[in-house]
């Protein structure tokens, strides 16, 4: 199960029982337990991101603004829980549904913005200049 607040955090949680609704309530505590934030650039990414989870290979790319969500669905239910609103994806390798949408959180997890990066290296950001 994918939890998201579409505000930037997203988690993935596994739930299993011998009744379907004690599995989906389980699912979703655990899902809400990882809640983690993402990096993302307006309604996009900040970067193009490739990522693997056993057979399930994904790759991510920006979109500009009005593109919408040009990917699989389980892609799609994991970038919209995230708040993601423009990419373009696809989705390589097996089709396991479990293993794409962990991949796909895993490719969410790498991203990085320019200002965590300059903070990183120890570097001040600096605003654009006008010309």
């Amino acid at each position: 199960m994918v939890v998201g607040d579409r505000l930037g955090k997203v988690g993935l949680g596994l739930g299993k029982g011998n009744e379907v609704s004690d599995a989906i309530r389980k699912g979703g505590e655990n899902a809400r337990a990882r809640l983690t934030s993402v990096s993302l650039n307006g309604g996009t990414i900040p970067h193009e991101v490739y990522s693997e989870f056993g057979g399930a290979k994904v790759l991510l790319r920006p979109a500009s603004p009005g593109t919408g969500l040009i990917c699989g669905p389980t892609v799609r239910k994991v970038v919209e829980s995230a708040g993601v609103k423009d990419i373009l994806s696809k989705s390589l390798g097996s089709k396991n549904p479990a293993n794409v949408a962990k991949a796909t959180l895993a490719a969410l997890y790498r991203l990085r913005s320019r200002d965590s990066i300059l903070k990183s290296r120890g570097l001040k950001s600096t605003p654009p200049s006008s010309l």
